[in-house]
């Protein structure tokens, strides 16, 4: 609880910290690598959706997203979290490390991709891509299972990735600790460099699976969706505009799955 709200005041302060820098022009050697990361993620968005306005609006979540996770499991590896207890119970305790947080950030990324998918399809084109007649289109029904099940399994993932990977690395510093001995101080702030090294890999995995999953969602599917888009709520005011479509994203999402 302690360590999740220093946690919450970092990423505020580090927030605050980059909107101050860019209003000032600041040259500070920090503040030019925050805002040099801040714009690798929104163009990485860019990328992925290749929808600029689409990539503004998903900017402030998934960005928060990434530096809500990786300031939370560098704190976690700080050397008093989990040695120092009160009535036998760790006073400090990182909140990358609880199953709870990472599955609450893992429901926020997958109601953020149906918020999307209807915007882009419209409450009932979106309920198409599941439920299906099996009558009229036997294959299209069982493809709508398999997405039911895809969307529950990339939950399941997304929060039993973090949360894994948390939990590995409290387990390998401990055991590294055990088993060095009086060599700990020697040993440990190797393991600990990785452990931060790590935390960096699984915040990015987190948010580009978070970006992904929502281009997705939003894509167009086809023939079967023909009728629904015309129906549904499109980004592009545009009349005229093309539709989009991203037929490399579901390479990127198993690459990223794997």
């Amino acid at each position: 609880m302690l360590l999740g709200i220093i946690g919450y005041a970092l990423v505020i302060w580090l927030f605050a910290f980059m909107a101050k820098a860019a209003r000032n022009n600041s040259r500070n050697r920090f503040a030019v690598a925050l805002l040099w990361l801040f714009e690798g993620l929104l163009n990485t968005i860019e990328q992925v959706t290749n929808d600029k306005k689409m990539a503004r609006q998903l900017a402030p979540l998934a960005i928060t997203l990434f530096f809500f996770i990786i300031v939370n499991y560098w704190t976690g590896i700080l050397p008093f979290v989990g040695p120092v207890t009160y009535n036998g119970l760790p006073l400090f305790r990182g909140l990358a490390a609880d199953l709870n947080v990472t599955f609450a950030l893992a429901i926020i990324s997958m109601v953020t991709v149906q918020i999307y998918a209807i915007r882009a399809h419209g409450a009932f084109g979106n309920l198409g891509r599941y439920l299906r007649n099996p009558f009229r289109d036997p294959a299209g029904a069982f493809e709508g299972v398999l997405e039911i099940i895809a969307e529950f399994s990339r939950l399941v993932a997304l929060s039993m990735r973090l949360f894994g990977n948390v939990f590995a690395g409290e387990v390998l510093l401990v055991m590294v600790g055990f088993l060095t001995s009086y060599f700990a101080v020697i040993a440990l702030p190797f393991f600990m460099v990785f452990e931060l090294f790590i935390g960096a890999i699984q915040a990015y995995v987190f948010f580009m699976l978070t970006i992904v999953f929502i281009s997705l969602g939003t894509a167009s599917h086809g023939p079967h969706e023909t009728h629904d888009t015309e129906t549904s709520l499109d980004n592009n005011p545009s009349p005229t505009s093309p539709p989009h479509t991203h037929p490399d994203k579901h390479a990127k999402a198993a690459a990223l799955s794997d």
